[in-house]
């Protein structure tokens, strides 16, 4: 008889996925744990798979958790957020205009056009939103909202719908644009944003970003032998360490659901989701 199979799910949001997870899947075989993976095009696909069977174990998107979530409370199930990065936790989105604006602080957006990333994107579109309407700026009645909606499906993984944000303000078509503060960072260094020709005016409270979210009814050996090996990994593991950098963390933390409430407010008002997973989002295409 074969051995059984720990089954993940993954998005492929840009073509090291595949590396990534054939080192993972070469890793825990090493130590004993027969795993697999199965690559989907979206986060859509992914979880609507925890329910059928498809896969034991998703790595997901915080908008995808919140969808999973929803769905297995509505069916009086339970799916659970076990480990995430030491990297998803406590971020922030900020609101940047070019440093010549004399725009100062979120309510001289009134009136003016600011970039959004991904219509699906939590750091980029839903949880600034969030915030501008806590500000009292909603999308529509007090700003434009220009939506860089790239790669639907993939909640702004790939970072394309911000990077094309970011070039518009810096060509003058939008008077300020909305990224997660680490790809601002990244984008200062790489030259997308030239030094010293942004300037930050808002910044949202911190929130969390993926987890490995279990399927309901999942094989509890196979996820708690996961979590064992995933938790042992070490940066100072010379074979560990490649694994790590790929996907851009130092150590796997224990999962909490403590960091979503910002987004499950703002999935709310968009009326992304109802409360029982359905999308329903109206321009959503995925």
């Amino acid at each position: 008889m074969s051995e059984p199979t720990l089954i993940m799910g993954a998005v492929a949001y840009a073509p090291k996925v595949v590396t990534i997870w054939e080192g993972f899947k070469a890793f825990f075989a090493q130590n004993g744990l027969a795993f697999d993976y199965v690559l989907y095009s979206n986060y859509e696909r992914q979880v609507e798979a925890q329910f059928d069977g498809t896969i034991h174990l998703a790595w997901n998107s915080p908008l995808a958790w919140v969808r999973a979530d929803r769905m297995a409370r509505s069916r009086g199930q339970a799916v659970q957020a076990v480990a995430m990065r030491d990297t998803d936790c406590d971020l922030r989105s900020v609101i940047v205009v070019r440093a010549d604006s004399e725009l100062r602080t979120l309510a001289d957006l009134r009136g003016k056009t600011v970039g959004l990333g991904a219509v699906d994107s939590p750091q980029a579109t839903l949880i600034p939103l969030d915030h501008l309407r806590g500000n009292g700026l909603v999308k529509e009645r007090d700003f434009t909202a220009r939506y860089f909606d790239v790669l639907g499906g993939k909640h702004g993984d790939h970072i394309g719908g911000e990077r094309d944000a970011a070039l518009a303000l810096m060509a003058s078509e939008i008077q300020a644009c909305c990224l997660i503060d680490g790809n601002h960072l990244a984008f200062g260094l790489d030259g997308t944003l030239p030094a010293g020709s942004t300037r930050v005016i808002a910044t949202t409270q911190p929130f969390d970003h993926c987890n490995f979210t279990t399927s309901p009814d999942a094989p509890a050996a196979l996820v708690e032998r996961f979590l064992s090996l995933l938790m042992a990994m070490r940066w100072d593991d010379p074979q560990v360490r490649p694994l790590l950098e790929l996907e851009g963390l130092r150590e796997w933390r224990v999962g909490r659901t403590s960091g979503y409430a910002l987004l499950e407010r703002a999935i709310d008002d968009e009326h992304f989701y109802s409360p029982d997973g359905r999308i329903t989002a109206a321009d959503y295409r995925y």
